[in-house]
This record gives C-alpha cells, sequence and structure tokens, in this order.
C-alpha cells in the first residue's frame, strides 16, 4: 500500500501549473526545487540552512546511505528526519542511477543489479524488493521505484530493454511497498524516442501510482531531444499527480519543463558548481575564479540576500586560497538564486505571465 498525495491545482497557464501537493504529514507547492542530500546533507550545508532557503523537500540518495553508514543505523536515529534534525519532506531516490553510473562495475539482470561498492568494493546486490525496503528504513515522505537509466545515446535496443526492465521492476517494487505513510513513485524511461516515451507513460499512469518520475533525461542528450521527449510522455500522465524530472536543474531546462506540465525537480549542478567557482546569477554565470573579479566590489547579485554583502573580490580570494568558506557561501547563493526563481516562476503563473518569464530567462541564459 502506498499513500496517496492530493495535489491541489492554485493557478495554470497553458500547460505551466502551479499546485500545492497534500502529503500525510503536510504539503508542499509547486514547481519545486529540491537540493540534493547526498550522504545525508547537502554539501556544506545542515538543517537550519534548508529551513533559511525555505526548502520544502530534500532529496535524500539512497545508494550512498545503504553504503554509509547502512539504512538500519538511519532507522534508528529516527529515520532521515531524526538522522538529519529536519522536519521538512524528504523524496529518496532508488540509487538505480548512481549504481548505473558505475559503468563498468555492474551487472543488471532482470532481476537485479549486482555492483561493487565505491567505498571498499564489497560486492552489492539490489533488486526492486531491496530498494523498497532500503527507502521505508530510511523513512522518506516519497520514495522512487528502482529503474534501469541508460547514459545516452545508446542503441536502440539496449534503450527498450531499460524500459522494460523498468518496467518489471516498478510493478514488483509496488507489490512490496508496505507503509502507508509513504507514496511510490514510478519512473518512466524510453530515452528519446517519442514512441517509447508515450508507451512507458501509458503504461506507468496503468499502475495508478502516487506520482511519476521522467528519469533517463539530461544524460548527454541534445535539449531539443529532452523537450520532444517531454513531449510525448506528459502527455500520457495523469493531471492529478506529480510529475518529476530527474536531474535537471539549470534555469532554461527548468523554465521549459514548466511550461510542459512538469512539477518538481532535483539537481546537483547548483551545488556542483559553486564548489568549483560558477555562480548562478541573473545576468547568467559568473566564473569567479577569473582574474577580472580580484578587486570586484560588487556582490553575486544584488538580489540574492544570502551573499549580498560579501564582494566578489572577497569570495575569489576565498576560493584562490582553497577556504572552504566560499564553498559554503557560494552553495547558499546559487540554491537561494534557484529557489527564488522558482519562487518567480509560481508568481508568474499565477499571474498569467509565464510565458513572458519564461522568455526573458531564455535569454537571459542564451
Amino acid at each position: 500500500m502506498t499513500a496517496r498525495l492530493r495535489q491541489e491545482v492554485l493557478a495554470t497557464e497553458g500547460g505551466a501549473r502551479r499546485t500545492r501537493v497534500h502529503t500525510p504529514r503536510g504539503s508542499f507547492e509547486t514547481p519545486l526545487f529540491m537540493p540534493v542530500g547526498t550522504r545525508g546533507a547537502v554539501v556544506h550545508l545542515d538543517a537550519g540552512d534548508y529551513e533559511a532557503l525555505g526548502a520544502e523537500v530534500v532529496l535524500a540518495n539512497t545508494y550512498h546511505l545503504m553504503m554509509r553508514p547502512g539504512v538500519e543505523v538511519v532507522a534508528a536515529l529516527g529515520g532521515l528526519g531524526g538522522f538529519t534534525s529536519w522536519d521538512g519532506h524528504f523524496l529518496s531516490d532508488s540509487g538505480g542511477y548512481q549504481v548505473m553510473s558505475l559503468d563498468d562495475r555492474v551487472t543488471v539482470d532482470d532481476a537485479g543489479v549486482t555492483f561493487r561498492s565505491t567505498y571498499d568494493g564489497e560486492l552489492v546486490r539490489l533488486t526492486p524488493e531491496g530498494a523498497v525496503a532500503a527507502q521505508e528504513a530510511l523513512g522518506a515522505d516519497i520514495q522512487m521505484a528502482l529503474d534501469v537509466c541508460p547514459a545516452l545515446p545508446a542503441p536502440a535496443d539496449v534503450v527498450r530493454l531499460a524500459m522494460e526492465r523498468t518496467h518489471a521492476w516498478v510493478c514488483r517494487a509496488a507489490a512490496a511497498h508496505q507503509r502507508p505513510d509513504q507514496a511510490l513513485f514510478g519512473i518512466v524511461q524510453g530515452g528519446v524516442d517519442p514512441d517509447l516515451r508515450r508507451h512507458s507513460g501509458r503504461f506507468l499512469a496503468s499502475l495508478d501510482l502516487a506520482g511519476y518520475g521522467i528519469g533517463g533525461l539530461s544524460v548527454g542528450e541534445h535539449p531539443s531531444q529532452r523537450l520532444a521527449a517531454l513531449d510525448s510522455v506528459v502527455a500520457e500522465l495523469p493531471d492529478d499527480r506529480p510529475r518529476y524530472l530527474m536531474g535537471v536543474g539549470d534555469p532554461v531546462n527548468v523554465t521549459e519543463a514548466v511550461a510542459r506540465g512538469v512539477d518538481m525537480f532535483d539537481c546537483v549542478l547548483p551545488t556542483r558548481l559553486a564548489r568549483h567557482g560558477t555562480v548562478l546569477t541573473s545576468q547568467g554565470r559568473i566564473n569567479l575564479r577569473n582574474a577580472r573579479h580580484t578587486a570586484d566590489p560588487r556582490p553575486l547579485d544584488p538580489a540574492v540576500q544570502v551573499s549580498s554583502r560579501f564582494s566578489r573580490g572577497y569570495l575569489r580570494h576565498l576560493l584562490k586560497v582553497g577556504e572552504p568558506t566560499a564553498g559554503r557561501i557560494l552553495t547558499l547563493h546559487n540554491l537561494s538564486f534557484l529557489m527564488g526563481l522558482i519562487d518567480q516562476t509560481r508568481e508568474a503563473i499565477t499571474s498569467g505571465s509565464f510565458d513572458d518569464f519564461k522568455a526573458e530567462v531564455a535569454a537571459r541564459w542564451a
């Protein structure tokens, strides 16, 4: 049995929608960006930062938490909420993407996947049922069914087999799922083939799940292929369930996906860029390592309050000398910028100006 999520539509403009999703213990609004807490925390941040940023849902990485400290430890410390001391919502991924990224260290068969841990080289077996059990122990509000996510471009037979295995595995996951307070999402696959995407969307919709992830995109395909795949699949998914585009977090692709009816997003991009000195601003990206910022007194972006007290020159200095404070400030900045953009997206849908807003984002980020 899986929790049912009630999705209340607050405003629409074309395909874009602003909604409130009601869960067994609260609610969150969409469009929504979820920061990625890979090992139990967003790198450089903690629960107090999530609250200050206004995060509503944080993504927990099942693969890494399975490996260290183990789901039993997380469960013993009160599940993800008690473990991290944060009372917001959690979504846990299945571990499928991380396993597939191991490449030559993973073997996939009809029953599941076998791989060697990146931590100690131990041989690990993960099945759809095992992924469900691990995520039930972690205690997220939403868990994702185990899927097969091929890198693109890939041969047609590889993409089709991945989709078919994903379909078989989500059925097994649904049968194994027991927590009535936790929602189960399936994941649409099919690469960039519109017919496969439509087929996968129809199949998952027939299972009457709590929500639907759209996986296997932003893994090497051209942006036009990604948008065509989204157009194909969104039309097949129920209007009254959340739609979650996995692994996408740049402003242009987020707003393009929102225009097509996508509700939820996650991505490591803003935090990874921050750690390497790339900053997201209303005027596009800034490479703070560039020498022209050495004595620049300006803030990164006056509209982003969390970093506005610091000059570009100071933050560049911290980066150049390897001071960890730089990573923290830039991470807070990038997430604050992106979540602010999500807030603007919601307001634009409500005011009926989303099309203009999307065009502005595209122009600034071209």
